[in-house]
């Protein structure tokens, strides 16, 4: 995962600032989560431990004892101030920490044997992670408030209870916390009215939970939440799930969605419905973490198949693919459609005297500086070896003539290094350039290559380093 886009609040030279902002974030959502206190020492929500989790997640060197302090500090002195709790307050804040600690280091040990790229969104591994966390910190904070001696369906409610809120809000909050990063307003794509087709499905269909109730009403989402997954960026889709999750356990918690009619909901009801829920939030982040992978593979195989490997620039389908994309520019009425055929003079001496490491240094440099004098009046690509095209749109075949002389000139000039050596090059050159009538761009392309190829052939057959083409009177020009 990439921290690049959101704001660094910590760093690792900083010990002071970083003691005083986790104390400060503690605080915080420490009485966020008291706000919203059910009964006792359990809440609706307790994000506090969510949050504190992904911050040592996603900054791996305030893993350290004394921050870990800090925030157990930062608890009891809370709780000092505004319960009456005792030596129990200690006990049940250890069991924040467990779930903390646990599900940090379990993350951060995964993240170690993964691509970084990966990790935080592989929706299981947040899922285990966060059941483990939940399970002991739950055992701990059951016992702790209740006591040893006390009777076993009071703890039995107690944990599952504990154990139901620590493991929706989890498995909830964790991916887009691990995920969030700044919008970048640059990079956004176009709005369209579609775009919102998904979210206002979710919207929908937790309307409907509402308006016909049971526990089946819980899975209503679920479509609406897949259709963001494939629509939507990961990270919006974590967010919409988030806040889908959240709103069916209030509306559940206040009976506004009914699973029985006319009948209060009890413990163990809101124990299944928080785990169905947190269950049902996983489904849409594989998805989406799926079509993510697929996205990039296709991305990955694109630029495979479209660029040259070692030179950067187009290989033959990417030329074909982008004369495609250009053809509204490149198709003008009064514009010629000029064609250059590119040969390295006598490179296989280059491979034959300093090695074929050499030879590749030499081809991308060459390809760098091809690319920076054609620029943007044209297109560049490798077809194979040292051989090179450019194609580009001219008002005559003078222009065309002149265009590729320059080329051949600059490339003459340039000083290629390599090691300690000092290396100068040639270029042979075969043009050919004729207009668009009856063609498509790509066939007219295609026949001029075949005839510069022919040009390319006089180049090298006349001396080599010089440029070939058919006049207007069919006469051959030769420098």
């Amino acid at each position: 995962m990439s921290n690049q886009n959101y704001i660094k609040l910590f760093s690792p030279e900083k010990y002071l600032l970083n003691a005083v902002i986790i104390f400060v974030i503690t605080t915080l959502f420490y009485f966020f989560g008291a706000s919203l206190r059910l009964i006792d020492e359990l809440s609706l929500f307790w994000p506090l431990n969510a949050v504190l989790a992904a911050v040592f997640v996603r900054n791996p060197f305030l893993n350290r004892s004394v921050y870990y302090f800090v925030c157990y500090s930062a608890m009891v002195v809370y709780d000092a101030f505004t319960t009456h709790w005792g030596w129990q307050s200690a006990i049940i804040n250890l069991s924040n920490m467990v779930f903390i600690i646990v599900v940090a280091r379990l993350l951060l040990r995964y993240s170690r044997t993964q691509d970084e790229s990966n990790w935080a969104l592989n929706a299981f591994n947040l899922f285990y992670t966060c059941l483990i966390g939940s399970i002991l910190s739950s055992l701990l904070g059951s016992i702790g408030s209740t006591g040893p001696s006390s009777d076993y369906r009071q703890f039995l409610s107690l944990f599952t209870d504990w154990f139901g809120e620590q493991f929706s809000t989890g498995v909830l909050m964790m991916p887009f916390l691990l995920m969030a990063t700044w919008p970048q307003w640059k990079t956004l794509p176009d709005f369209h009215i579609s775009k919102i087709y998904p979210l206002l499905g979710v919207i929908v269909s937790v309307i409907a939970s509402v308006a016909i109730g049971g526990a089946g009403s819980l899975a209503f989402p679920l479509p609406a939440l897949i259709w963001c997954a494939i629509r939507y960026p990961l990270p919006v889709t974590a967010l919409v799930t988030l806040l889908t999750g959240g709103i069916e356990i209030i509306l559940l918690s206040n009976s506004i969605i009914a699973i029985h009619p006319n009948k209060p909901l009890v413990v163990s009801e809101m124990f299944s419905a928080r785990l169905g829920i947190a269950t049902m939030a996983i489904c849409p982040l594989i998805v989406s973490v799926s079509v993510d992978a697929i996205n990039r593979l296709i991305k990955q195989t694109s630029l495979r198949a479209d660029y040259d490997y070692l030179t950067g620039i187009y290989s033959r389908s990417g030329l074909y693919e982008a004369l495609k994309n250009k053809a509204p520019l490149m198709h003008q009425p009064d514009q010629k459609i000029c064609v250059m055929l590119l040969d390295i003079d006598y490179f296989k001496r280059i491979n034959d005297n300093y090695g074929h490491e050499c030879g590749d240094i030499v081809l991308a440099a060459f390809a760098r500086r091809l690319s920076q004098t054609v620029g943007n009046e044209g297109l560049v690509a490798r077809l194979g070896g040292e051989e090179f095209v450019v194609a580009c749109s001219t008002r005559s075949e003078e222009e065309g003539y002149a265009f590729a002389e320059q080329i051949r000139k600059d490339i003459e000039l340039t000083a290629f290094r390599y090691q300690q050596q000092t290396l100068f090059i040639t270029v042979s050159i075969g043009l050919a350039a004729t207009s668009i009538e009856n063609q498509t761009l790509l066939d007219t392309f295609n026949s001029q290559l075949a005839q510069a190829d022919k040009y390319l052939y006089l180049s090298k057959r006349n001396g080599r380093n010089q440029t070939s083409m058919a006049s207007l009177n069919e006469c051959v020009i030769k420098v």
